[in-house]
C-alpha cells in the first residue's frame, strides 16, 4: 500500500483517481443525491448511537459518559481512514474537505467482495465495536464505551457500502471504486449463477 495525501477535495468526482471501467461493470444501486445520502447516513448513525447509548446506560455501573472517550471518537477520524487505506495493495489517495465534514480514501484497484467488506468494516471494528464490547464485558472502562458508542455510529456510510456489496454482488464478482461510486463485474471466465 502506498498512501498519497491529496489534500482538500475540490468537490469534482472526475478529479478523483480512477481507471477505465471493466467490461460489463455494473454500478452499485446507490443514492445519487448527496444531500439525501448525507441525511440518510446521519439518521442511521443517530439510530445506532441512541441504541448503543441505551445499552451503555443499562450496563453502566454509574450512568455517565467519558468526555475524553467522546472526544477521542472525533480524533480517530483520521486514523479511521488510514485503516481503510492499509487494506489496499496498491496506491490509495487520502482527501479532506473539513468544511463539509469530509475525510476519505479512494483507490482504483479491484477487490474481491470479501476484501471490500473487510476494508469497509476494519476501522469500525478497531475503533468502535471492539472497544464497545470490551466496555460491555468490563463496565468500569467508561472511556472505551464512550469511544466505541460514537465510533460505531460514525461508520454508517461504511455499513451502507457493506450492505450494497452483500445484496448486489454475485459470488465471484470483483469490485472497484470510481469516484464516489462502487462498481462490480465478473472476471473473465466467471458467470453469475
Amino acid at each position: 500500500m502506498k498512501l498519497i495525501y491529496k489534500g482538500k477535495f475540490d468537490g469534482n468526482q472526475e478529479h478523483l483517481p480512477h481507471k477505465e471501467h471493466k467490461p460489463g461493470a455494473v454500478k452499485f444501486r446507490e443514492m445519487e443525491d448527496p444531500k439525501k445520502f448525507a441525511a440518510y447516513i446521519n439518521v442511521v448513525a443517530f439510530i445506532i448511537t441512541v441504541f448503543l447509548a441505551a445499552l451503555f446506560f443499562l450496563r453502566s455501573q454509574s450512568p455517565r459518559f467519558s468526555i475524553l472517550g467522546m472526544l477521542c471518537s472525533l480524533l480517530v477520524l483520521f486514523p479511521h481512514e488510514i485503516l481503510h487505506a492499509v487494506c489496499f495493495k496498491k496506491e490509495v489517495y487520502l482527501y479532506t474537505n473539513w468544511k463539509n465534514g469530509m475525510l476519505f480514501v479512494v483507490g482504483p484497484e479491484d477487490m474481491s467482495k470479501g476484501r471490500f467488506i473487510f476494508m469497509s468494516l476494519f476501522p469500525n471494528l478497531i475503533f468502535g465495536l471492539i472497544p464497545y464490547i470490551l466496555y460491555l464485558i468490563f463496565p468500569e472502562y467508561i472511556f472505551l464505551g464512550s469511544l466505541g458508542m460514537l465510533a460505531v455510529g460514525e461508520g454508517a456510510g461504511d455499513y451502507y457500502n457493506v450492505f450494497n456489496a452483500l445484496t448486489q454482488m454475485p459470488k465471484g464478482a470483483r469490485t472497484y471504486l470510481y469516484g464516489f461510486h462502487s462498481y462490480w463485474y465478473m472476471p473473465e471466465g466467471e458467470t453469475t449463477m
